[in-house]
C-alpha cells in the first residue's frame, strides 16, 4: 500500500490483520525481544507541530525494530522558514527515507505530500482533518480490553469539532457496527458532515451535551480536551469544562470492564482519581502508539511480520 493519509485507505480486514500484527510484537515494543525487521530502512520525521507521543512513538517503533530516524527538528531552524514549500521538502526528504511520517497544521497537506512522494507517508495528523496511526492505536487499546471491535457502546466526548482523532475513530468504529454518543458542548459538537456521513453508512448516532447519563452502558469513554481558547468568554469555557470533568465517582455505576480512553494530552477532564480506577487505559493507550505503528511501518514498507515472535529472545 502506498500510504495510510485516511482510514479510507484500510480495509476492515486489513485493519484487522495490522491490530494482528500489532500483537504479536508486543514483546518487541515492550523492548523483551530484539527483531530487527527494519533494519537498512529510513524513516523520516516531519512535524510541522508539536508533537509528543505521535513523534516519539513513531522514533520508538522504528528503532525498536532496528531501523533508523532523521527528525526535520524545529520548523524555526529549518528551510521552512526561508520559504521553502512543502512540496520541495517533500521531494528533499523522499530521497533521504524509505518512508516518511507527517504532522501538518494545514487539512489535506497529507494527501498533498503523497501526490508529491515516491515513499510511502502516514499521516500523523493533518490540521482538523484525520489521524488515522492514532485510529489504529485507539482500535488496538479497544480490542485489547474488549476482545473485539464489534457493536460496542463508544462515548466520544469534549471537542469533536476540531478533535481529528475522534474524526477518525468514529469512521472506524462505524465500521464495526459501534453506538456512537457524541457528548459536547453546542459550540464544539461533532461537525453536522460528519454526522450525516456516520448516518449514512449505517451508524447509531446520538448528540447530547451531557456526559455522565450515558456512563453505565458504555463501553469505552473516550475523552478530548476542551480547548480553551475557541471560547471568547472565560465564564462559558468554566461552565463547560466542569461539566466534562471525570472523577472517580463518577464512575461507581460503569461496567466493570468499561475503559477511559484519551488522546492526550489532558489538562482538567480527567481528574487524578481515575488514574488508579480499574477503567483508567490512557497510558497504556500511548504506550499502544508503539506497537501500533510498528505494525503499520512493516506493512507499508512490506516486510512481513512473523506468525511467531519468541518472547525474551530472537524470533
Amino acid at each position: 500500500m502506498p500510504g495510510l493519509i485516511t482510514m479510507d485507505d484500510l480495509s476492515n480486514d486489513e485493519i484487522m490483520s495490522i491490530l494482528d500484527d500489532a500483537q504479536r510484537l508486543l514483546p518487541v515494543a515492550e523492548g523483551r525481544t530484539y527483531l530487527p525487521l527494519l533494519q537498512g530502512k529510513i524513516l523520516g520525521n516531519l512535524f510541522f507541530e508539536p508533537s509528543t507521543r505521535t513523534r516519539m512513538s513513531f522514533e520508538t517503533a522504528m528503532k525498536r525494530l532496528g531501523g533508523d530516524v532523521v527528525n526535520l527538528g524545529d520548523v524555526k531552524t529549518s528551510s521552512v522558514v526561508k520559504g521553502e514549500t512543502l512540496y520541495d521538502t517533500i521531494q528533499m526528504v523522499d530521497g533521504y527515507t524509505d518512508i516518511i511520517a507527517m504532522r501538518h497544521p494545514r487539512q489535506g497537506a497529507a494527501q498533498y505530500a503523497q501526490d508529491a512522494a515516491r515513499v510511502p507517508i502516514l499521516n500523523g495528523g493533518d490540521g482538523a482533518g484525520h489521524h488515522p496511526t492514532q485510529t489504529m492505536l485507539d482500535l488496538f487499546t479497544i480490542r485489547q480490553a474488549h476482545g473485539t471491535l464489534e457493536g460496542l457502546k463508544v462515548i466520544l466526548a469534549g471537542d469533536l469539532r476540531y478533535g481529528r482523532t475522534v474524526h477518525s475513530l468514529s469512521h472506524a468504529l462505524t465500521r464495526f457496527g459501534c453506538e456512537l454518543i457524541f457528548a459536547s458542548p453546542e459550540l464544539l459538537k461533532m461537525p453536522a458532515e460528519i454526522v450525516n456521513d456516520l448516518t449514512k453508512h449505517g451508524a447509531n448516532v446520538t448528540e447530547t451535551d451531557e456526559l455522565l447519563g450515558s456512563i453505565a452502558d458504555a463501553d469505552v469513554v473516550y475523552m478530548t480536551r476542551i480547548q480553551k481558547e475557541r471560547f471568547a468568554d472565560e465564564d462559558e469555557y468554566t461552565k463547560v469544562a466542569g461539566a466534562y470533568k471525570l472523577h472517580a465517582s463518577n464512575l461507581e455505576g460503569a461496567k466493570e470492564n468499561m475503559i477511559i480512553m484519551h488522546p492526550l494530552p489532558r489538562v482538567d477532564e480527567i481528574h487524578p482519581s481515575v488514574d488508579g480506577t480499574r477503567h483508567a487505559r490512557y497510558f497504556q493507550q500511548a504506550f499502544n502508539g508503539v506497537v501500533a505503528r510498528m505494525a503499520l511501518l512493516c506493512r507499508l514498507l512490506g516486510i512481513k511480520v512473523p506468525q511467531t515472535i519468541a518472547d525474551g529472545g530472537e524470533a
